[in-house]
């Protein structure tokens, strides 16, 4: 996150009369969004292979993911995570529920609302049907508690067998 202190105040200036403007003149920028997929599939693609390389038990994805996975267990004691539904997401009563958990994090994780591809399926891999977009703390309180709670387990014991398989 960037430090104001570092700008000058012509360029704060300038940043904040850009938000002045009228938002139907702002385009999407291809570029940008490209290089954001690409950021997101390379992530995704990241942690696959490390879930499915290393014990998920014993894998730690921020230094509070205690009191992530205890807080996301006292707001969302019944959310089924193995097979995550959209609406139990991105329904409105769900992002009305979800608002507070995210923001409550905002100073605590970095880049705690940034765009991160989940798995809805956490038998299976980053597919195009089998993924959906949340925001980072969505997808930390999730893996996290599949995590812990063993749901990613078996991908390493699939990876085993299908290498097996193949020599």
């Amino acid at each position: 996150m960037a430090n104001l202190a570092n700008f000058t105040a012509g360029e704060l200036a300038n940043v904040g009369s850009q938000l002045t403007n009228d938002a139907s003149k702002y385009i999407n920028n291809p570029d940008l969004e490209l290089k954001w997929a690409m950021k997101s599939y390379h992530h995704a693609e990241t942690y696959f292979n490390l879930i499915s390389s290393v014990d998920p038990t014993a894998l730690k994805l921020t230094q509070i993911d205690d009191e992530i996975y205890t807080e996301f267990r006292k707001e969302f004691p019944d959310l089924k995570i193995d097979v995550i539904q959209e609406e139990d997401l991105k329904s409105p009563e769900a992002k009305e529920k979800w608002r507070p958990f995210i923001n409550s994090f905002e100073k605590k994780v970095e880049d705690f609302n940034y765009g991160t591809l989940l798995r809805l399926d956490c038998t299976k891999d980053y597919t195009e049907e089998n993924s959906i977009l949340v925001v980072r703390l969505q997808f930390l309180a999730i893996e996290i508690a599949r995590n812990r709670e063993g749901y990613n387990s078996s991908l390493r014991f699939n990876k085993k067998d299908n290498s097996e398989q193949k020599t």
